[in-house]
């Protein structure tokens, strides 16, 4: 039995290397991996900026009338984002609207504005999570609307709303997978590639599927982590 086992683990070590290192196929996985990171990186940091300017819009919108039409703007923006699946918005933006962009910044974009929709829920239920008394008080001390929101307001509900950030980037990164159909080479797409390439779909597959994980584990300990110091900091 002992001997049957390390037959069979001398055989997947073989298989191993015929698939990854002959013809250097390892190399699509790290390239992959890299625009994977860069796809969600960039894409939060659009998502954030969007999220927030369309969370910040709809709060002095309630005050100020002139804001009314752009705040419509964006309930239509994040109903009609949030109701197209985000593959379908992909193929949209690299098909009709970024039809000479390369398939990453397409990519980066279609994403960013993907979660921009969904980051302005979180960013808007932040703010809604801080006492009003706290903008009553800085309007009583001279503040007007949009300096209570810079000054009080904004930095108490980012404190809150830190922890749905990292899970919206967990989120982002399981959904760059579909990235492969505009033709980037994200972690997903090497993986086919490999398959393809070699006839074998469990190795690159799985090796696939273990960076995800890892990588989902990792950000979720982190924000363990965060969360728990977030907590901390509120008792002191």
């Amino acid at each position: 039995m002992f001997n049957t086992l390390i037959q069979a683990l001398s055989a997947w070590g073989s298989q191993l290397y015929d698939t990854f290192i002959v013809d250097d196929n390892y190399q699509m996985l790290i390239e992959g991996f890299q625009n994977t990171i860069v796809i969600t990186i960039c894409a939060l940091i659009i998502g954030v900026v969007v999220g927030a300017f369309i969370a910040i819009v709809k709060f002095l919108a309630e005050e100020n009338a002139a804001l009314k039409p752009l705040a419509v703007l964006c309930d239509i923006y994040v109903t009609a984002i949030r109701g197209i699946p985000v593959v379908v918005l992909l193929l949209i933006f690299y098909f009709v609207i970024m039809r000479s962009a390369d398939g990453l910044i397409t990519g980066i974009v279609t994403f960013g504005i993907n979660s921009g929709a969904y980051m302005a829920e979180i960013v808007r239920s932040g703010i809604s999570a801080v006492d009003q008394g706290q903008t009553e008080a800085a309007r009583s001390l001279g503040f007007d609307r949009l300096r209570a929101m810079q000054f009080v307001v904004l930095p108490q509900a980012v404190k809150n709303i830190l922890p749905a950030i990292g899970n919206e980037m967990i989120a982002l990164l399981k959904e760059t997978a579909v990235a492969g159909y505009v033709a980037v080479l994200d972690l997903t797409r090497a993986a086919n590639l490999i398959r393809n390439n070699t006839y074998d779909a469990f190795n690159p597959l799985m090796a696939t599927a273990l960076v995800y994980l890892t990588l989902v584990v990792v950000m979720t300990r982190l924000l363990g982590r965060l969360e728990r110091h977030l907590r901390r900091s509120d008792v002191r």
